[in-house]
């Protein structure tokens, strides 16, 4: 056997390793001259033991050679490594890294930067992934052309206006594989000191978070290759390096431009849930660092002066980086999407509690070939004892700066363009009252279907959850053409932090019950009514009209099939739980149920059923039976129709098979509730005919019909 040999390195820098270890030509003379001594001198030593003694020298020479020259590349500077290559590591032991990121719409000038950002990244290591989070056809287009290295991702939460939550692109970031997860913003630009970073913090022992500000360059006149390869200028490659942009950069602190990155670790990012931010509007990256340096379960640096993160300069249209949005019309609309931001930054958090003392961050430089950590308040470098744990592999002592690594570090820090200092708490404001800026008219001509169709639904603060369990149905169906109609003020606030288009209804009812409002209330009687005012205005305005429940759930999109009955006619649920007979019995309408098509039968139609309920003291639902079909049924044809005789309205029940009510043939009881529905074909299923808002939820979480989680509010990731 082998003896085992055990080697222990410490910290060199290249030059030492060189130097130190691999012994002269004179050394080796010498030695050779020894070794021949010792053998002629030995009395008993044959010519072959002499031959196995001289292989055995040869091999174990080669393993401390192999081992010293690998150990020697890995501890040189990335870009003095003969592996490196276009900035990044070869495959070898080299991280991967997936890049996550929302793209605006790859159409015109903004589609331009956006192609050349996402090529700067891929250019810099085949390692390096993208993920786009994105709705729009144009992305699925840009990235055919890259294989598998980019991939579109459409199932996260967004707004009514296309805006990814931050929460939710970080909650699915977890379903990729990768060593290192970034987020930035899609026009920024890489440089080969991106991988070179990011392949330093890949070897600290604690798990970690990096962050880095971006450089508005006002001049960027490079471009890229057709294979993405190589960078030009006038036609003649170039190797873009931090100097080759001169002093034309300025630092730019804000917010939604970081680029963060973490490792794939056993700790989580910080203490709590993550607030649902909205993508690309700020707050959310300073709200992230704060987090976990309070939280302490990660060691947190700034890495801005180690990765050139480069966009071009577009301050003009940002002052002050008030302003986090791409799009100009925010500027109009008083940055909205911001103040929310803010608002979820001040009250959620220790940050809205206290703090954080910005001079602890670490910083990360780059000086002689060298990264170094750098604590500006306890003159310390290159390793850091981060909760009395060694950060980097290998045990290497905090030690005291020299005076060449001082002058390094003094000459980076304080740069021409004035140093880098971003409060992490800047813009986090609280915000009262969040308002949209829309009005209904302008929430219709935003959601409306190509057929002019919108879905409202009504919904009180003790129904947010199942609010939101219906609307998450609803994206998770590709529906995006709903309206949600807020009964109070707090409804519509928790509707706006979610991303809904919301509005209030002036003539709602005032005192709502919480958990008193059901079927036969008269808090339910006031609440009904006020949904039939409301599609009969909308319906004034144009717009076709499939008013839903917050309880009723949706197995397949209904619309194509309740748009087919054509103009004046309305198509309704029936209420009737007995399984044979007619279904259009006396009050067997229900109203929280159907479509109306914006015609002037229907418009008048519905003007009837609103004066009916205004002078009754029931709720709006026997008054669609009783305008539409008669008190008592007169004005019945067959056993589910209607014929309305002064409008000449047509009322058109709906096949319970596809549109069960809460009562028929037991559908809630089934030990599996969606499989049953769903072999029998059903549209959607009423979670009616239960009495008490508890017992209701109980009822469709149980079942399983439920697609919201409330700890994270966000919506439950499709199976």
């Amino acid at each position: 056997m082998p003896p085992t040999w055990s080697l222990k390195f410490h910290s060199f820098s290249s030059f030492a390793i060189t130097h130190q270890i691999i012994p002269s030509q004179s050394q080796k003379s010498t030695k050779t001259h020894q070794e021949l001594a010792f053998l002629h001198s030995s009395d008993n030593f044959s010519p072959m033991k002499a031959l196995q003694t001289g292989l055995w020298s040869v091999w174990v020479s080669g393993v401390l050679l192999i081992a010293v020259s690998l150990y020697a590349t890995r501890s040189l500077p990335l870009s003095n490594n003969p592996i490196f290559i276009h900035g990044s590591f070869s495959d070898i032991e080299a991280p991967k890294i997936t890049i996550f990121t929302a793209p605006a719409p790859f159409t015109g000038s903004s589609g331009t930067k956006q192609s050349l950002a996402i090529r700067s990244w891929l250019a810099l290591s085949p390692q390096i992934s993208v993920i786009l989070f994105s709705q729009h056809h144009s992305a699925a287009s840009f990235a055919t052309s890259f294989g598998s290295r980019v991939v579109v991702e459409s199932d996260i939460d967004f707004t009514f206006l296309g805006v990814p939550f931050f929460h939710s692109m970080v909650a699915k970031s977890r379903a990729f594989k990768s060593d290192i997860y970034v987020f930035m913003d899609t026009k920024s630009i890489l440089l080969p000191d991106f991988v070179s970073a990011l392949n330093y913090a890949h070897k600290l022992d604690n798990d970690w978070l990096l962050f880095a500000s971006r450089r508005n360059v006002s001049d960027f006149p490079f471009y890229l290759d057709n294979d993405g390869k190589h960078w030009l200028k006038d036609g003649k490659r170039i190797r873009i390096q931090e100097d080759t942009l001169g002093s034309s950069w300025q630092w730019n602190c804000c917010d939604s431009i970081m680029v963060i990155a973490w490792n794939n670790g056993d700790m989580p990012l910080h203490h709590g849930v993550l607030p649902p931010f909205l993508y690309g509007k700020g707050v959310y990256n300073n709200w992230l660092i704060n987090e976990a340096l309070s939280s302490g379960l990660r060691f947190v640096f700034d890495a801005s002066w180690t990765i050139s993160n480069i966009a071009l300069d577009d301050s003009r249209r940002w002052p002050n980086c008030l302003v986090k949005s791409s799009d100009a019309s925010d500027i109009e609309r008083g940055s909205w999407e911001y103040d929310g931001n803010s608002h979820l930054a001040a009250v959620y958090g220790s940050s809205s509690l206290h703090g954080v003392n910005c001079s602890i961050v670490m910083k990360l430089l780059k000086c002689d070939g060298q990264y170094l950590l750098i604590n500006s308040t306890e003159d310390l470098l290159n390793s850091y004892d981060y909760e009395r744990k060694s950060l980097w592999k290998g045990n290497i002592q905090n030690r005291r700066r020299p005076k060449k690594s001082l002058a390094c570090i003094v000459g980076t820090t304080k740069l021409q363009n004035g140093t880098l200092d971003c409060p992490l708490r800047d813009g986090i404001v609280p915000t009262r009252t969040l308002m949209l800026p829309f009005s209904l008219e302008s929430l219709l001509a935003i959601i409306t279907d190509k057929n002019r169709t919108v879905v409202l639904t009504v919904a009180g603060y003790s129904y947010k959850d199942m609010l939101m369990s219906w609307v998450c149905r609803l994206r998770h169906l590709r529906i995006t053409n709903f309206l949600v109609s807020a009964l109070d003020s707090e409804t519509y606030q928790f509707s706006i932090m979610q991303g809904l288009p919301v509005f209030n209804d002036p003539s709602a009812p005032s005192n709502i019950s919480f958990n008193d409002c059901h079927f036969g209330t008269k808090c339910f009687q006031r609440v009904t009514k006020v949904k039939s005012r409301l599609v009969l205005t909308i319906l004034k305005l144009g717009y076709n009209v499939l008013l839903s429940d917050v309880d009723v759930y949706w197995f397949r999109n209904p619309l194509p099939m309740l748009s087919s009955f054509g103009p004046a006619t309305l198509v309704a649920q029936s209420d009737e739980y007995n399984q044979t007979g007619p279904i259009n019995l006396p009050r067997r309408l229900n109203s929280g149920f159907y479509f109306a098509c914006a015609d002037a039968p229907t418009i008048a139609a519905m003007e009837k059923v609103v004066r009916h309920a205004a002078t009754s003291g029931l709720s709006e639902q026997p008054s669609f039976y009783d305008s539409l079909c008669g008190e008592g049924g007169s004005f019945r044809e067959g056993d589910n129709r209607c014929v309305e005789p002064e409008t000449n309205l047509t009322v058109h029940f709906l096949d319970r098979n596809l549109f069960p009510n809460g009562a028929y043939m037991g559908l809630w009881e089934r030990e599996n509730v969606k499989s049953a529905c769903k072999k029998q074909g059903c549209f959607v299923l009423h979670n009616n005919w239960i009495s008490g808002r508890v017992k209701k939820l109980e009822r469709q979480v149980l079942s399983g019909l439920w697609d919201y989680d409330i700890a994270t509010r966000m919506c439950l990731m499709c199976s």
